[in-house]
Formats: structure tokens, C-alpha cells, sequence
């Protein structure tokens, strides 16, 4: 799998697994009867401090450790269950306690000698949920956007068109975020899968759940184009003169294009409007302008970007990104949403983890005041899911 000897994976008993359910269950009625602040909560949004000059404070990462193998045969959760012997991805998105996890192409029945995404009863994504808290020894799924069944049941449904057919081939999640009780998962529709990193794009758009995420529905109406640079997202809450948005690091289908971004006023009306969405089209001094035209969108971060995640570090005090990009994984750290952003630092090399992808941030999941990051991590070989965790090292 790996080509260093992966570190033992933590597994739990099943009496504790019951009884953080079953507190999981009381928190969870109890939430719904006192209508608790926390309980639409996704994220607390972010205050921009504007001011580019800021040095920069991360020199690098320490104490890289996988966690836990998440999905698949051998992993900490019992994912056979419900069908997915093999998956990837694991973009996160928080509603009240309840974390969910995003998977991308997912199959059910697997070769074990099998490489990369195939095998039979295929879904083009699925989801997980937990409220599980405690990053430190891996995540306890508690449950999964179900079929009638009790199987793991796709949010959207791809076509599975032919690849080259020049229809769709699947739809892929790429993130999601909340506005109150509501959830949006941005998604692609995969056209055509070509070399390595490569692949056509037919558009990107938004699907949405009222019910915590139990059924899904397409947003009518706001969708961007497949060959436009805002086909893969990454989303953070952000709040601007008193007024909350919704931020997308956006690049376009593949891992070879650069950042762009843009954003939303995080109400539902808004974000189900496509002419309430405006592009960074760069700075008068330290005010960003912001564009109704996709057109005029200026890059933030130049590269070839795969499958980025970007959140606000309360241990730096500086946004950081995460992502792939020619076999490692790296991360960025930025002064302001739009930049300046750092030089790429290696957060886990592609020589120890052959075949690596989509390192997943999540605000909920950090230790030891922040220092500590936890993400999921997707490898190639075994077509699934694990969970990882490294230190930021902080300028003195």
C-alpha cells in the first residue's frame, strides 16, 4: 500500500462507539428543543484583517502521522456495511455537531488487488456523518446518507455515460457549507477522464439538503461553465462589515490550474441567485474590488492546484491551503483570502505515500491549541480514505 511501513491504526471499542451514539442522540434532542445557537452552526466566520504586510509565520510541518485508515477493508469503520469497499476524497462540511464527510466515485464490490476507482455498484459519491470530536485517534462514522436499504445512497446521481461519449460520466463532490440548517455541496460533472490529473468538465453546480442532510435537491439555476477556472471549490465563512459571505478558492476541472475566487452573501437567496455571486478582480491598495463578470477574475495563488481545502488557522492567525500537486501534498499559508499567499511547503511527500490526493482540512479538527492539523488523505493504490495529522511550525 504504502512504501514505508504505515504507523499502527487506533481502533476503538464497540462500548464506547455505543455510548458516544447514544450521547450523540440526547445532545442532538436536546439541541432541537432549546434551539441552542451552535445548532445550524457550520463554521464562526472569519474577520479579514486586510492589511497585506503581515510577515509570514509558518516555516514548515513536523510529526507527519497517519492516523487511521477511514473507508475500505481494514479501516476503523465498518464501511462494508453499507457498501463501500472502495472510495475516496473526504472534503468536510459541519452542521450543528454533526461533521460530514463527502466521498467521491464509491464502489461496493472490489477486487483487492484492485488500482485506483473500479469495481461494481458504483455511486458516483456518497456521504458520512459523525460527531465524533476528538480527531486525535481517528473518526468513528456514525452514520451515512442511506437508500431505502440501509446502504450508502448517492446525494446526486452521475449518468455513467461512457468516458468519451461526450455525455456525463459521474458527478463529484468537491465541498460543501451551510447557511443556518440548510447544506450546499458544490459538485462537477465529469465529462471525459484523461491522462492523469486530466479531465473535461460538462459544468459545476450546487445541490442542497433542508432535512440535515437525510435527502438532496439541485439548486435550479447557478451553475458555471466546464471550462471555466470555478469547477473545483473550497469554501470558508467570512464576515465583512458586519455582513457574513461565503468564500470559494475555486480552480478549474483537473490538477493542473491556479486559484481564483470568489464569493457569496451567505443567505439562502443569495447563494441559489447566480447574480449574487462576485469574482475578486484584485486590490485598490488593501480593498479588494469585486466583479459581477466571471471574466474578470484575477488569479490568487499561480500552480497546478489538485483538489484544494483552505481554512482559517487560529494557531498562526493566517489562512492556510492544502493540496496536491505533482505527487505531494502541500501547504500554503496566506495573509489575507486573496493573498499574499506563501511558497508551497511539502506536507507529505508523494515518495512515502505513492499516489496521494485531496488533503482535506477541517476547522473542527485541530489539537494542541491549533498547532495540530488532522485531514483526510486519498491514496490511489488502495482507492480509499485515512486520516492524517502534522504539526504547523510556527516563526518564533
Amino acid at each position: 500500500m504504502h512504501s514505508v511501513a504505515p504507523t499502527p491504526v487506533s481502533t476503538r471499542p464497540t462500548a464506547r462507539t455505543r455510548r458516544r451514539r447514544l450521547a450523540a442522540a440526547s445532545f442532538a434532542a436536546v439541541l432541537v428543543l432549546t434551539g441552542c445557537a451552535g445548532a445550524g452552526g457550520g463554521e464562526q466566520a472569519v474577520s479579514i484583517d486586510p492589511d497585506p504586510d503581515r510577515p509570514f509565520v509558518l516555516k514548515g510541518v513536523s510529526n507527519l502521522t497517519e492516523i487511521a485508515q477511514l473507508t475500505g477493508p481494514d479501516a476503523m469503520n465498518d464501511t462494508a456495511a453499507v457498501a463501500v469497499a472502495g472510495t475516496d476524497l473526504g472534503s468536510m462540511v459541519n452542521l450543528g455537531d454533526r461533521t460530514f464527510f463527502l466521498f467521491g466515485d464509491t464502489f461496493g464490490e472490489r477486487d483487492p488487488e484492485s488500482i485506483g476507482g473500479q469495481g461494481g455498484f458504483w455511486r458516483s459519491n456518497v456521504a458520512a456523518w459523525t460527531t465524533d470530536d476528538d480527531p486525535s485517534d481517528g473518526i468513528d462514522f456514525e452514520g451515512w446518507v442511506e437508500d431505502d436499504i440501509g446502504l450508502a445512497a448517492a446525494l446526486v446521481e452521475g449518468d455513467h455515460d461512457a468516458n468519451g461519449a461526450d455525455g456525463e460520466v459521474t458527478k463529484i463532490p468537491t465541498y460543501g457549507f451551510t447557511v443556518g440548517e440548510t447544506m450546499y455541496v458544490s459538485y462537477m460533472s465529469v465529462r471525459f477522464w484523461g491522462e492523469p490529473g486530466a479531465w473535461d468538465a460538462n459544468h459545476a453546480a450546487l445541490i442542497v439538503s433542508r432535512d440535515g442532510g437525510e435527502s438532496w435537491q439541485p439548486v435550479e439555476g447557478v451553475e458555471w461553465p466546464g471550462d471555466s477556472n470555478f469547477v473545483q471549490v473550497a469554501t470558508a465563512r467570512v464576515s465583512e462589515g458586519g455582513t457574513d459571505w461565503i468564500y470559494f478558492w475555486s480552480i478549474p476541472s483537473g490538477r493542473f490550474g491556479s486559484v481564483q475566487l470568489m464569493r457569496v452573501e451567505a443567505t439562502e437567496d443569495a447563494v441559489e441567485d447566480q447574480s449574487a455571486y462576485s469574482y475578486f478582480a484584485g486590490t485598490d491598495g488593501e480593498t479588494p474590488r469585486w466583479s459581477s463578470d466571471m471574466d474578470d477574475a484575477e488569479t490568487v495563488v499561480e500552480g497546478t492546484i489538485g483538489e484544494l481545502s483552505v481554512m482559517w488557522s487560529t494557531y498562526l492567525e493566517r489562512w492556510i491551503m492544502t493540496y496536491s500537486d505533482a505527487g505531494n501534498a502541500y501547504i500554503r499559508e496566506g495573509i489575507t483570502p486573496w493573498g499574499p499567499w506563501g511558497e508551497p511547503l511539502e506536507l507529505v511527500s508523494g515518495g512515502d505515500y505513492e499516489g496521494l490526493y485531496s488533503p482535506y482540512l477541517n476547522p473542527r479538527y485541530v489539537t494542541e491549541d491549533g498547532r495540530r492539523i488532522h485531514f483526510t488523505l486519498s491514496l490511489w493504490g488502495p482507492y480509499n480514505v485515512f486520516w492524517f495529522s502534522a504539526d504547523l511550525d510556527r516563526v518564533d
